[in-house]
């Protein structure tokens, strides 16, 4: 069944989280940052931070600190065996660092298909704030193959 193209504009229920430093340095290590202004707070601010700052894609990972970060999908009826990862965007507008805490705002920004509806996508983007400035802004893509479409084609 497609999906219902009044769905764009529909949010999710705002998500605050801390970032903290012990979270910063494991996903420093976890991804491979040899710089050390991830590690180290020393380092950071010589390097003119005023803590130890998020290293890229770490504000997707934290947002992913619900429950269940898939429950959207759940929600829409979406049978989560047919969802495939689709892309990912990141628009950094200011610095994140240990000690902040962020404001995560999703919303669903488009629904289109592709292959005649055999194909549908799910775009969600996220506005993360701090103390109501806008840090980053960021894009999931989901691509939903649609049973029915593929089913009726057999």
């Amino acid at each position: 069944m497609p999906l219902d193209r009044s769905l764009i504009g529909t949010t999710s229920p705002e998500l605050v989280v801390d970032v903290e430093r012990g979270r910063l340095r494991f996903f420093a290590k976890a991804t491979g940052q040899t710089d050390p202004v991830y590690r180290d707070l020393a380092a950071a601010r010589a390097a003119g931070h005023r803590d130890l700052p998020a290293p890229p894609t770490f504000l997707f990972c934290l947002g992913m600190e619900v429950p269940n970060p898939f429950e959207y999908l759940e929600e829409l009826g979406i049978d989560p065996v047919t969802v495939l990862h689709g892309e990912q965007g990141f628009e950094y507008l200011a610095p994140v660092y240990a000690g902040d805490t962020l404001t995560y705002s999703t919303r669903i920004s488009d629904i289109y298909d592709k292959k005649s509806g055999a194909l549908e996508f799910l775009v969600r983007t996220t506005e993360v704030t701090r103390e109501g400035e806008l840090v980053a802004r960021l894009t999931a893509s989901a691509v939903i193959r649609n049973r029915t479409h593929q089913e009726a084609a057999a």
